[in-house]
């Protein structure tokens, strides 16, 4: 039993040991907590298939679409119509699926070249409106319906989805010509099932604003119908497509469009100066006389801008000009003549 008793060297150094423990233990408490580096949460059940750069390619491009397609939509309905681009999101189909409402008008798209079909959802809380306000209603808030769409309603709304194709095919051509077609429409879209439930998807929305209501439209792309144009729908690719010279085609269109713009041309015969009093004294009969020779060519602008000499006539009994050069001409009177036919053009250096 003497092994067992400690002496009292060990019992000093054993309560040594545990006082220097205790504390290291309590300036650890007091040290200050390192910060918790940020962790990023990465879900394998939905990886991000579509890069960042195409991302933003498909932002800039529905920006415009929206703009264009509020546009279209206001002259349609004659009332201001607002469509902002909320957000361009990945996630897979059933997530989509599920998000939105049932029953809904659930569109599936050909968009040949492109594999696979397209989904374009308008939401019933601003359908209606529109269906409304398109046979002579208002677009005051109301009680939202919840019913599927009837056979004259579907009529209607085909006006609406055409638009939406038509814009979305020119926001689309500096990439890829798209064939746009609706195939069908659905009311429960939990039925369709065009792709895998696990599939990525590209899901474009976009707010409406029609009077007081606003409602969602999305625009739904499965990844497997762009995989194989991915590398067109890069910024530095959408800029240079963006910058191409205009075709002989587009520069007629234009030169076509033009020459049926109404201007306005303006002549002025002379100028003078009188006072005030003599403004306030003219009656009918009375003579202004001013320092411009007859014989001078008048000048004609063009919407502001001079542009022609000109003289006074008569054509058919009506007031007229004849058109004698540009401005930048100079023309100068023959000694001992008074008639335009003898204004003689003179070189600018004269």
């Amino acid at each position: 039993m003497a092994g067992d008793v400690l002496s009292q060297d060990e019992v000093e150094h054993l309560l040594g040991s545990l006082d220097s423990e205790l504390g290291t233990s309590e300036d650890a408490a007091r040290a200050p907590l390192r910060p918790r580096e940020k962790i990023t949460v990465y879900d394998f059940k939905r990886p991000e298939r579509v890069g960042k750069e195409q991302m933003r390619a498909l932002q800039t491009m529905h920006e415009g679409f929206g703009r264009n397609f509020g546009a279209g939509l206001s002259a349609m309905l004659r009332t201001i119509v607002e469509v902002k681009l909320t957000s361009v999101d990945q996630l897979t189909y059933s997530e989509f699926v599920f998000s939105l409402e049932n029953p809904t008008c659930f569109n599936l798209i050909n968009a040949s070249p492109l594999e696979g079909q397209l989904i374009l959802d308008i939401n019933p809380s601003i359908l209606f409106p529109i269906i409304d306000r398109l046979l002579g209603g208002s677009t005051t808030g109301s009680t939202p319906t919840r019913r599927p769409l009837t056979e004259i309603e579907l009529r209607l709304v085909s006006r609406i989805t055409s638009l939406f194709l038509d814009e979305m095919h020119r926001a689309w051509e500096n990439v890829l010509e798209l064939d746009l077609e609706v195939d069908r429409v659905e009311s429960n879209p939990q039925l369709v099932q065009i792709i895998p439930a696990n599939e990525v998807v590209v899901l474009i929305s976009f707010e409406l604003t029609v009077g007081e209501t606003r409602g969602m439209v999305n625009l739904c792309i499965p990844f497997n119908s762009i995989e194989r144009i991915s590398n067109k729908l890069s910024s530095n690719s959408w800029i240079s497509y963006s910058k191409r010279p205009p075709t002989a085609e587009s520069i007629q269109q234009m030169t076509d469009h033009i020459s049926d713009a109404p201007v306005s041309m303006i002549v002025e015969l002379a100028e003078t100066t009188i006072t005030t009093a003599d403004l306030v004294s003219l009656r009918v009969g009375d003579i202004i006389a001013t320092e411009k020779d007859v014989h001078q060519p008048l000048v004609a602008s063009i919407e502001g801008r001079t542009k022609f000499h000109a003289k006074p006539g008569q054509y058919k009994g009506r007031k007229a000009i004849e058109i004698l050069a540009p401005v930048e001409e100079r023309w100068l009177e023959l000694p001992g003549t008074g008639s335009g036919k003898e204004m003689q053009e003179q070189p600018k250096s004269a």
